[in-house]
């Protein structure tokens, strides 16, 4: 599928009227699976990119470079549409478009922008957000360093987190007056505060993290939310695994014990697309 057919169907997703849980995935298998399983989209995170290319926290020791190769290789293996988390997009302004660039040519179908001060400076108690200013001059440079108009540039904001209703409100007037598409929200954990925004914000809706009260998809698609992401288990469950079956072979166990708790070749089939290559070297090796 092209870039900009994947990025049209991620936009008709955040025009539509229904609310949809993204697959959080982090290398081509992961993505492969997603789309195999029939998530409309998948997000690849921060978080997911620091623990899986460098096995770190999420302290913004990943840079650009590493992000964008890791992103390339999962849209390269996977036709789902996929936003990342660019997170502070590694600067200033004049950052952010080098950022918008990279992650554009890499294969992104939507990016967020976050106004979160990152990574922490010198002697700060606790996470603070940048001022209004300045996150308005770096959601105005993403828009403006596209080359696709397809692609979904995203304003973060952590005001629901950090600052309360008020001040959420003010930031997100100001992100959508910059030409962004949608406006993610985190730290979100009650309806009136969803209802609250969504009656000052004409875009789009996204959620992180959402807790048991914004889990109902239907009143949060009635309230403009488009994207609800629900965490990053799949990693969390695949480190578990890992985990597991080491210790169970250093421990003595059996490979035949493991049977029932590894892929089966039908799974390693969809997640390394066995059937495509062996019907290629027939085709192209004989």
């Amino acid at each position: 599928m092209l870039l900009t057919e994947r990025r049209a169907r991620y936009r008709e997703i955040l025009q539509g009227n229904v609310c949809v849980h993204p697959a959080s995935v982090f290398d081509p298998m992961s993505a492969r699976i997603a789309a195999a399983l029939g998530f409309e989209i998948g997000m690849f995170a921060g978080s997911t990119a620091s623990a899986t290319v460098l096995g770190a926290p999420d302290i913004i020791v990943l840079t650009l470079t590493e992000f964008a190769d890791q992103i390339l290789r999962i849209c390269r293996a996977s036709p789902l549409p996929l936003m990342v988390d660019a997170d502070h997009g590694y600067g200033n302004a004049i950052n952010v478009m080098r950022t918008v660039e990279e992650l554009e040519t890499a294969g992104v179908c939507g990016l967020t922008i976050e106004d979160t001060v990152l990574p922490a400076a010198f002697g700060a108690k606790g996470e603070q957000m940048i001022a209004i200013p300045e996150f308005v001059g770096k959601l105005k440079a993403a828009v403006a360093a596209r080359a696709d108009p397809s692609l979904t540039v995203i304003g973060r904001t952590n005001g629901l987190k950090l600052a309360g209703i008020p001040e959420t409100i003010e930031r997100v007037k100001a992100a959508q007056d910059t030409g962004v598409d949608a406006i993610f929200l985190v730290g979100g954990s009650k309806r009136a505060e969803i209802e609250a925004v969504h009656q000052a914000c004409r875009l789009p809706l996204i959620i992180g993290g959402a807790t048991p009260e914004l889990s109902d998809k239907q009143w949060l698609a009635a309230h403009g939310v488009r994207v609800a992401l629900q965490g990053h288990q799949p990693l969390y469950a695949s480190v578990k695994a890992v985990y597991d079956t080491l210790k169970h072979l250093r421990d003595g166990g059996s490979t035949a014990a493991l049977k029932d708790k590894v892929a089966s070749d039908e799974l390693l089939d969809v997640a390394l697309r066995q059937k495509d290559y062996k019907r290629w070297q027939g085709d192209y090796l004989k």
